[in-house]
């Protein structure tokens, strides 16, 4: 029988990513001197993130010359092997808003996806003094160091009256058309707190917050995240159900309440069309039921 594969040395790389990256996102928070631009779709990039990419893009250059990296700055660059299944995928400031108003709310995530798993990620926030990671069958943790490090583990809260939800904002729900159901959902919970970006998913991981969702997010924004809840025992998929962080958004949970969520969240575009001619309102589509979910991918399917 093969061994499982170990990717601890690789975690300990993303640590040592880790590091310098904090070295540098520090040295330029809250700076009266920094350097912020926008990019060609509206959001804000400062110097410390293409500074924080670049710097990791340098060691890994040296470190892991055979791996590929996608960086939300800099897009995908090749290793030596340009066939290579090993991408290191990297947002060097996950809450670029937050950062450039001040707001501690923000992280390097730092991801190693071996073909279309992500295998192993450390998620660092600074300003937070917080740090999570995980690797493949090694379980999740946070704490300051590899050494000095408790283990994260999902609640086990099972029904959404007793759940709190964590999110970013309104806005991209209503863009997809699911902003009465997201709406439904959080009245559905016990507590739900628009607390952003990366902070609801670690939140998730460590228990506190039971589940996450975005409507519109990139890889390198959930890349990291997806393994450290998986590893707490948690689940993360896009909307439409399938697992990972390859779509264009992302629902986590404890797992206990993923298929709830789903019911009411359940997102599949090619299907629209057909959701809306066979529903009477937008609160018809999509009502909460584990039955309407299981309708819904029928739909898909046919």
């Amino acid at each position: 029988m093969a061994m499982a594969h170990s990717y601890h040395d690789d975690l300990r790389l993303a640590h040592v990513l880790a590091d310098n990256a904090d070295a540098i996102s520090m040295e330029h928070f809250r700076s009266e001197g920094l350097r912020v631009s926008t990019k060609p779709d509206h959001t804000w990039v400062t110097e410390a993130d293409q500074a924080v990419e670049a710097a990791i893009r340098r060691t890994l250059k040296s470190a892991r010359t055979r791996d590929r990296v996608i960086g939300e700055e800099q897009g995908e660059a090749s290793g030596s092997v340009e066939d290579s299944s090993r991408r290191w995928i990297i947002d060097p400031i996950d809450g670029t808003s937050n950062y450039v108003r001040g707001v501690p709310v923000w992280a390097s995530l730092i991801a190693l996806a071996d073909e279309d798993e992500v295998v192993a990620a450390c998620v660092s926030a600074p300003a937070l003094g917080r740090r999570w990671w995980a690797s493949k069958g090694g379980g999740a943790y946070t704490g300051k160091t590899l050494v000095s490090a408790t283990r994260c583990r999902v609640s086990k809260v099972d029904d959404l009256e007793n759940a709190f939800i964590g999110y970013s904002s309104l806005h991209g729900w209503e863009d997809i058309g699911r902003l009465e159901q997201f709406l439904a959902l959080t009245r559905r919970c016990w507590r739900s707190r628009g607390v952003g970006d990366f902070w609801p998913y670690m939140l998730l991981a460590e228990g506190a917050v039971d589940l996450a969702a975005e409507p519109h997010l990139n890889l390198w924004d959930m890349a990291a995240l997806d393994v450290i809840v998986r590893e707490a025992g948690g689940t993360f998929t896009g909307l439409n159900g399938e697992p990972g962080p390859w779509g264009q958004n992302g629902l986590a949970t404890n797992t206990h309440l993923h298929e709830a969520a789903m019911a009411y969240l359940g997102y599949f575009p090619d299907n629209a069309e057909h959701l809306e001619e066979g529903a009477e309102s937008s609160q018809d589509r999509g009502n909460g039921t584990v039955h309407d979910l299981a309708s819904h991918r029928r739909s898909d399917r046919d």
